[in-house]
């Protein structure tokens, strides 16, 4: 067995698959998997792969769709024959934004408005009838920095965050889908404070962070939202053309912010909430992951978090320990609400068994191996994992992408 296939730390979990996901692209975010085939959005090599992974044991690269000049396609969503991939200003190319301080702790919205914009900004709709030949069949453009990541279930609505100009930072925006070829922009939400264009000032402190959207996950008329440094917003879209708010709720500070998911678990009424770790060694504070009772959609209250990783001193490992993501129970894969798969950066893969609401606990854990060689070009990077998207299928295997090690396929065997 290949030092590939063997984990560095495993728990009810095995490495069965993994590929580099050809031409030397081993970096991924986020990733669908769909009839057997992956779709792997890249955040350095600038465009997003199809990998066949029928036979999960040997997983091959099948092709590469690049993205245009300086534009990132790192996010994307599959679901009823369509692909959805996001356009937006590659800001990690952008050489003052390479430290993650002043990418994730700073102003974005100068980088996204140019009289001169070049880049491609907005959204790219895909036929994947036949999964393994994605075609363009749409393209809806925007003005501005572009989209970062999209919700899309199927039907007529999607729903992503936005850097428009005007605005301070990602908002979220509506999408309306009735004609893919001609996806359309609907609506919009912003937290008071971050249309700029219109005079509004923002009311919170400069040096608390990004005030802008992550995504939106959504259920039913309910947009979740994660706000980065604004922590949750939880938004009425009932009318998809003029979303409101519900509640925002922050908790940034004494915590850290960088909230990345909201995944309500609508037959429990809980919501898991992931704040993102973004700096290396803890510098950004403390980022759990979250069980909220969702019980009183205007008040969410956090009751507990998951544990984290304690198999070793992951501090010391270096880079970024903490959580990424969480798989978001895609309607047409595995779906569950007692069982949490997350990514933990430079712990890997955890499983979570959270049947008690009060007292989670860790079932499962895979940790592959550190990059030999990094994809990631920025300066200083320390050679250590960085997990970043977690996707689980019908059958039970766990796909995992990262910044410099390819895709991983897992047995969650708990």
């Amino acid at each position: 067995m290949s030092d590939l296939m063997t984990p560095s730390y495993a728990k009810n979990m095995k490495i069965i698959g993994h590929t580099d996901q050809g031409g030397g692209r081993a970096d991924g975010v986020q990733l669908m998997v769909h009839k057997g085939y992956a779709y792997i959005g890249h955040i350095f090599s600038k465009g997003f792969s199809v990998v066949d992974v029928r036979n999960p044991r040997n997983p091959a690269p099948l092709s590469y769709i690049p993205a245009p000049h300086n534009t990132w396609t790192l996010h994307l969503q599959q679901a009823n024959d369509l692909l959805l991939v996001v356009h937006a200003k590659d800001m990690f190319a952008q050489p003052e934004l390479a430290d993650e301080k002043n990418y994730y702790k700073g102003k974005l919205d100068s980088h996204g408005e140019s009289p001169e914009q070049d880049w491609s900004a907005g959204l790219a709709v895909y036929d994947v009838s036949n999964p393994a030949v994605p075609k363009q069949i749409g393209f809806m453009p925007v003005k501005g920095g572009g989209l970062h990541r999209i919700w899309y279930t199927g039907g007529r609505w999607a729903y992503a965050s936005a850097l428009l100009d005007g605005f301070t930072d990602y908002i979220l925006i509506t999408i309306d889908m009735a004609d893919p070829t001609k996806p359309v922009l609907a609506g919009k939400y912003w937290l008071p404070g971050m249309n700029k264009a219109a005079g509004e000032v923002p009311n919170w402190k400069s040096t608390v962070g990004r005030f802008g959207l992550h995504h939106p996950i959504i259920h039913g008329d309910i947009a979740y939202c994660s706000w980065r440094d604004a922590c949750l917003a939880v938004v009425d879209v009932s009318d998809r053309t003029a979303p409101k708010l519900i509640t925002h709720k922050t908790w940034a500070p004494p915590f850290g912010g960088g909230t990345h998911n909201a995944l309500p678990l609508p037959n429990r009424e809980l919501l898991i909430v992931v704040d993102e770790t973004v700096l290396d060694n803890r510098e950004d504070g403390e980022k759990p992951i979250w069980i909220f009772d969702n019980r009183d959609k205007a008040n969410p209250i956090s009751i507990s978090t998951l544990p984290e990783p304690n198999d070793t001193d992951y501090l010391k490992v270096g880079g970024h320990f903490g959580p990424h993501n969480v798989y978001e129970n895609r309607p047409d894969a595995f779906v569950s609400e007692d069982l949490i798969f997350a990514t933990y950066q430079n712990a890997g893969v955890r499983v979570y068994d959270i049947r008690n609401k009060w007292q989670p606990q860790e079932v499962g854990a895979c940790v592959p191996q550190p990059p030999t060689k990094m994809v990631d070009p920025r300066p200083n990077r320390p050679k250590v994992l960085h997990s970043a998207d977690v996707f689980v299928d019908k059958n039970g295997l766990v796909y995992s992408t990262d910044f410099s090690v390819g895709l991983y396929i897992m047995e969650y065997t708990g």
